[in-house]
């Protein structure tokens, strides 16, 4: 095998390097042609070695190439075709969200966790998740199967939001329960709820990233 790889790379060799055919190769001459000639030798046989390298990868690249354009060139390769999907077809809260960019709910509501969130409307009811204060400037956080301690008041609010290990210590475990709050209201919902009869809570609807 070794023996096999020195006469590649000699033929290599001997075909880029292009050596004085009038000087015999330095692998030929008796003893190696001394330490500066091995020294000569190694040289040369590197400069081979990688321009046989360079040769290979640019014969890659031209057969990528070639197989890329025999793609796009075949009549029945559809350049229209491509389409992201889903990882799970059955997850409707993530179809629900890609249908709902760039809008926002209307009518609002607020709901118990057993009422998907997402772009709620007149025909899809669900609890709108993206909400913010207009008061406070705020977001509006919620938290699943929770409920507001009955001694929360707006410093809490003021104070912790929107840290949930702070939050944390006024929320109790309710199954069925949504807690929502911003830095100035807060509200514990467990039906669906149009967010127009409560005439105290000034928070909207804003459009989700398009």
């Amino acid at each position: 095998m070794a023996k096999d790889l020195d006469e590649l790379l000699d033929e290599v060799e001997s075909k880029f390097c292009r050596p004085d055919p009038l000087r015999p190769r330095l692998a030929e001459r008796p003893g190696g042609g001394g330490g500066g000639g091995g020294l000569g030798h190694d040289r040369s046989r590197a400069e081979a070695e990688e321009k046989l390298r360079s040769t290979e990868r640019f014969k890659k690249e031209d057969d990528l190439d070639s197989l890329i354009n025999e793609i796009f060139e075949d009549p029945n390769f559809d350049k229209k075709s491509f389409k992201l999907k889903s990882k799970s077809s059955g997850n409707t809260s993530v179809r629900a969200s890609i249908q709902g960019l760039g809008k926002s709910c209307s009518p609002v509501y607020l709901g118990g966790s057993a009422a998907p969130c997402g772009i709620g409307t007149a025909t899809s009811q669900r609890s709108c998740d993206h909400l913010r204060c207009t008061a406070c400037d705020f977001w509006v956080v919620s938290y699943d199967d929770y409920m507001w301690d009955k001694s929360c008041d707006y410093l809490f609010f003021r104070n912790n939001m929107p840290e949930f290990h702070k939050l944390k210590t006024k929320l109790v475990k309710k199954k069925g329960a949504r807690a929502y709050a911003c830095q100035c209201s807060w509200r514990t919902v467990v039906e669906l709820t149009d967010l127009q009869t409560d005439h105290e809570l000034r928070w909207a609807s804003t459009k989700t990233a398009s």
